[in-house]
């Protein structure tokens, strides 16, 4: 029972808020394919855009000759790197992400849009033009392995801000490892590799844009954009026109997962249509959104521990790819201050990481693992288990801090009953590796994995609800994304309004300022929290209309009699009642505001705020309130190597349950990507090009729900965070890297690097 800086986050009875199976506003649209993306918008006389693509890993162009491609039949524009429009068309996304110029160059990813872009009637002759370009490649040394990359005769990559030659260095450092060392009973000594994971947004990337006349006062012409959401700041800074003059037509981004880097192909599309005098549409391929999800990583890791099992020092030194010289280095560097280590007691941590520019992707924000090397922790806890004989939830239990500092002793109230209800559903009987074979000959596996249930609180909210016409409004730009955030907030304020789940309206418009979208599910919880506070001013103002001088639709006698106080009525069901006699009522519709007799006057709340800091993001683990944990069970057979999970537990504290077909939903999907990157999904590069070999979904083995084993879960609601209701989220934290490694080690007493293959098990087995 956290939430107790803002209004009635002390609530103990709730009617639609934590309702299983409530219709979606949005669940129609998506499940009949009605939702319209970018990809599928189209506009009268619209032309096709394309870029040039390298089919090198990292090449210059000299030069271009555009001569022939230009005389094509139906070519209407070619913009060559050189153009005076694109000198300085920065390419600045959101977070700094991305970085300079629109078009340049330098290509330094096979499939990099460089050098060239072409305007034509239809796609095919785009692609006509582009392979009529007369291109001069000089094509450079790349780096197709980071661990390559830190050798000094490496060759050079394009430079980017902080970087020392190809490397950014990075150390967090934390007590004294040394001492920690010298405290330690035994060590655990392992090398641990986070797979390289590609996003692959099922719904690519695209816009098309078009310039009109403003039907306004204000001087110029309005731009028309689809395809793009959130942008509006970064598209009204290119193209050099007034924000209020930017019109993003676009609601759904499809399965975009805190990627909020918008492509070339999304961003182009603007400059082509003032150039040209027509709407120009220009749209990824599903081969081109193979960016990563997760920069690859290597880590050596050595682990110092008592012989009960606590740890008393740890030392890591990791070499990372950061990408190509315009990823975000969220996935990298920015990673050590993300640290599963500091909800140990241990505070003798020394990591350091050079991150390496290669030539094998980009990274355009973030990932669905977070921190990026959690599972250091995870494993460090098997190995310290199996060389203990002990239990790994013991050995867990052991290095857990409490609630407030790493020098807290307490116990965490939220992790501890995650713990009980994990060991009751799984009927937790742990065991050392190779000691418990199945009936059907294979080797039986156990893990266990907890985490933080995370908030970010990084964003502040803008939110105005109001009533007219008997109805409550919530307006939103959106977009969807998947995580239907907005039909979050729609409970909360159908909760707190008292009004029928069917009289709240998401009010979709492209001006509004609510986007309830920062930090995926955990960032849902704070706008819930800011919506909370404006549903409640709401009710209030309801209210006082109900009993105000004119605030009936007709004429006659009040419904309330005189004297009557704000307190001494209540809504249920959208009707507003008297306590003390309920027959008394007066539905919403009944209502207008004071002095007015216009049903389609309104009432309404505007408030502007942030939920409270959370621990989480005050701590980064060093401060812990609700946590979850996982499990996991898998069979391996050692003649075949094939590796089959099954069962996946899920014990889940979000603190308070907001919506949970979401939550659900949310818990499923981070367990399709947690099985798909240690059993299938692969990023592989060709060593001698550096081409990638898996951009296609024959070869990159992406599991679908019905290739993984679904969880079971048990979802807490200990209220034990701070935002709306005590609420926090789910968002990152539930995948994970390496639960199932450390099952197939527990089953075979050997290590297998992600994705475990059944050539990888059975080489790890001596029988490959």
């Amino acid at each position: 029972m956290a939430d107790i800086a803002g209004a009635n986050g002390q609530r103990t009875e709730f009617k639609i808020v934590g309702k299983p199976n409530l219709p979606g506003k949005l669940s129609y649209n998506i499940a009949a394919g009605k939702a319209k993306y970018g990809t599928d918008a189209t506009a009268p006389d619209m032309l096709f855009a394309k870029f040039l693509r390298s089919p090198y890993a990292y090449a210059i162009v000299n030069s271009v000759d555009i001569s022939k491609a230009k005389a094509l039949p139906g070519v209407v524009d070619i913009l060559t790197w050189q153009d005076p429009d694109l000198k300085d068309f920065m390419n600045d996304g959101p977070l700094g992400s991305q970085g300079g110029l629109m078009l340049d160059n330098i290509a330094d990813q096979e499939d990099a849009e460089v050098a060239v872009i072409v305007v034509a009637e239809s796609e095919n002759i785009c692609d006509q033009a582009l392979r009529a370009l007369k291109v001069d490649w000089d094509v450079k040394a790349h780096i197709a392995d980071p661990r390559e990359g830190v050798k000094p005769n490496a060759p050079p990559m394009p430079a980017r801000m902080g970087a020392k030659g190809n490397i950014v260095a990075a150390s967090k450092i934390d007590g004294d490892y040394e001492a920690g060392f010298k405290e330690a009973d035994q060590f655990v000594e392992f090398d641990f590799v986070l797979p390289a994971i590609a996003s692959h947004i099922p719904n690519p990337s695209g816009s098309i844009a078009s310039w009109y006349d403003d039907q306004g006062a204000s001087e110029g012409k309005n731009l028309w954009i689809e395809g793009i959401s959130q942008g509006r700041e970064q598209i009204s800074r290119q193209n050099k026109v007034p924000y209020d003059k930017v019109i993003e037509a676009s609601l759904y981004q499809g399965g975009k997962y805190c990627d909020w880097g918008y492509r070339k192909s999304q961003l182009i599309t603007p400059l082509l249509a003032k150039r040209t005098g027509r709407p120009v549409k220009c749209i990824n391929t599903r081969e081109n959104m193979y960016d990563f999800f997760i920069n690859q990583h290597w880590v050596h890791a050595k682990v110092g521990f008592k012989n009960d099992g606590l740890i008393t020092g740890a030392k890591l030194y990791t070499i990372a790819d950061n990408g190509t010289r315009a990823s975000l280095m969220f996935g990298s560097v920015s990673d050590l201050n993300y640290g599963p280590w500091y909800t140990t007691k241990c505070k003798n941590i020394h990591q350091t990481m050079d991150a390496v520019t290669t030539n094998r992707g980009k990274m355009y924000l973030s990932s669905q693992f977070c921190p990026f090397q959690w599972d250091t922790v995870t494993v460090a806890n098997q190995m310290i288990a199996e060389k203990l004989g002990m239990d790994v939830i013991d050995v867990a239990k052991r290095n857990l801090h409490g609630p407030s500092s790493q020098d807290d002793t307490n116990p965490v109230p939220s992790f501890e009953a995650c713990v009980e209800a994990g060991k009751k559903m799984m009927k937790w009987e742990y065991h050392k590796a190779g000691a418990k074979k199945l009936p059907d000959g294979r080797m039986h596996g156990m893990a266990f994995r907890y985490q933080m249930s995370p908030r970010h609180q990084i964003s502040g909210y803008t939110v105005t609800v109001y009533l007219r016409g008997g109805k409550i409004y919530m307006p939103t730009k959106g977009p969807c994304t998947g995580m239907f955030a907005t039909d979050a907030l729609a409970m909360v304020l159908a909760e707190e309004t008292g009004a029928k789940w069917e009289d709240v309206v998401i009010e979709y418009d492209n001006r509004a300022l609510l986007t309830p979208v920062g930090g995926g599910s955990d960032g849902t919880t704070s706008s819930a929290w800011v919506v909370k506070e404006a549903a409640v001013q709401l009710r209030t103002k309801i209210l006082e209309a109900a009993l105000a001088p004119g605030g009936l639709m007709a004429f006659g006698p009040p419904t309330f009699p005189p004297g009557t106080k704000v307190e001494d009525l209540d809504i249920k069901d959208s009707t507003i009642f008297l306590k003390s006699e309920p027959s008394k009522k007066m539905p919403f519709s009944a209502i207008a505001p004071p002095m007015s007799l216009n049903i389609q006057d309104s009432i309404a709340v505007s408030v502007n705020g942030k939920a409270p800091t959370s621990p989480w993001s005050a701590g980064m683990g060093r401060k812990l309130d609700v946590m979850n944990t996982v499990y996991c069970e898998v069979a391996v057979d050692t003649e075949t190597g094939k590796v089959e999970v099954l069962r996946h537990g899920v014990i889940c504290d979000a603190g308070k349950v907001l919506r949970r077909t979401s939550l659900e939903g949310q818990i499923q999907q981070a367990m399709m990507f947690s099985e798909g990157c240690q059993l299938s999904e692969e990023m592989v590069w060709d060593k001698a090009t550096g081409v990638r070999l898996s951009s296609n979904m024959f070869d990159y083995k992406k599991p679908t729900i019905v290739d993984i084993t679904l969880p079971e879960m048990d979802l807490l609601e200990t209220r034990g965070s701070n935002a709306a209701y005590g609420a926090s989220g789910i968002s990152h934290c539930m995948s994970n890297t390496h639960i199932i490694v450390c099952a197939i080690q527990n089953a075979t007493g050997k290590w297998v690097d992600p994705p475990a293959t059944p050539d990888k098990v059975l080489n790890a087995l001596g029988k490959a």
